[in-house]
């Protein structure tokens, strides 16, 4: 793809205002028009970089769900997080130079590479771009803490209700329903994530499924009680 043609899908992408700094002027987006250099297009099952990769640009998620994993010193892989279509992937690899996980797509996916050293240049001169690497930053930091609290401090119940809930919040956030939801992950996978066995996370949404608060066929999730589900997460711990 040229960089026009790159130009002009960015300008009419969907996902810009998820994407993209808020309040450039006419002359910022000017300046960030070479930003993005290229597109990737990235098979279902294929990394985007992998463990110990050099680290040379940033990714915006175009279309698709990826995983992020890390392998243990057993060997077990261990899922770090999902990433969908708005979201930026590659953060991790900005303090050491190189990635610190692997990011593999769990379907045919399409990223916008922003290659860090150009991100860098024009932060020093378009300083609501620094402020939204700034804020990027701020929310994985945010999200790891989140993940801690999730995994030290809730029942198997409380987990993979607030699973739930933060997926499709943020799928909503996308223009997609509010209530319903196709998982791009397993159920393993989901599990790895959470904390729990898979056999747990089986039983779990077969609870949810029997108490109402969710319906679910294969793969394809709707949230019926959603109250119900906030209520899950919010309960007071027993003494």
């Amino acid at each position: 793809m040229n960089p026009h043609s790159i130009k002009a899908a960015c300008f009419n992408c969907t996902l810009r205002e998820l994407c993209m700094p808020a309040g450039l002027t006419d002359g910022d987006l000017d300046k960030l028009d070479g930003l993005v250099t290229a597109r990737r297009k990235i098979k279902r099952g294929v990394p985007l970089f992998a463990n110990g990769d050099q680290f040379t640009a940033l990714y915006t998620i175009r279309t698709g769900f990826f995983k992020t994993s890390v392998t243990t010193e057993s060997g077990r892989d261990q899922v770090t997080g999902f990433q969908m279509a708005g979201e930026i992937i590659g953060l991790d690899g900005i303090v050491g130079d190189h990635h610190t996980c692997d990011a593999i797509a769990l379907e045919d996916a399409e990223v916008c590479v922003m290659p860090y050293s150009r991100i860098e240049e024009l932060s020093r001169e378009v300083p609501a771009l620094q402020n939204h690497v700034h804020k990027m930053m701020s929310r994985e930091i945010v999200r790891e803490h989140g993940v801690l609290l999730l995994l030290g401090s809730m029942r198997a119940e409380e987990r993979l209700a607030a699973f739930l809930l933060n997926l499709v919040q943020r799928l909503h956030a996308r223009g997609f329903s509010q209530t319903e939801l196709v998982l791009r992950m397993t159920r393993e996978e989901i599990g790895s994530y959470l904390g729990l066995k898979l056999e747990t996370v089986s039983r779990t949404f077969s609870k949810f499924a029997d108490d109402g608060l969710i319906e679910v066929k294969q793969r394809h999730v709707r949230i019926v009680d959603a109250r119900g589900l906030r209520g899950i997460v919010n309960k007071p711990a027993c003494n």
